[in-house]
């Protein structure tokens, strides 16, 4: 999952962190512009779903500002090249943003938009 987000996205990643303890692991990976963050984890102690654990707290999935719509088709075409799932092709939502969503490779969605 590391991977998949510092090879599409010109992330910047963390040491990875363990707690010997829990087994619990971490990286934080920040985005180059803006310095947004997003913390992938895994924790032994969760046990694995259909849905993702958080679901019950209302998790529908993560938005990444892209900045313009040229660059929300050549990312969502780019990403369709390297075999990513694309949820929803560019287009303008009912509320007026313009976006796509991919999915990630555990199935999360992403949300690129402007």
């Amino acid at each position: 999952m590391r991977e998949f987000y510092l090879g599409l996205f010109d992330c910047s990643s963390s040491p990875r962190y363990t707690n010997l303890t829990t087994g619990f692991s971490s990286y934080f990976l920040t985005f180059p512009q803006g310095g947004a963050r997003i913390e992938l984890m895994t924790n032994p102690a969760l046990k694995h779903t259909e849905s993702p654990a958080w679901s019950g707290c209302g998790y529908a999935h993560v938005a990444l500002s892209l900045g313009n719509e040229e660059r929300v088709r050549e990312l969502t075409e780019s990403l369709r090249l390297k075999g990513v799932t694309i949820k929803a092709e560019p287009r303008r939502t009912g509320d007026g943003y313009f976006e796509s969503v991919i999915a990630d490779p555990d199935g999360n969605l992403i949300e690129l938009t402007v």
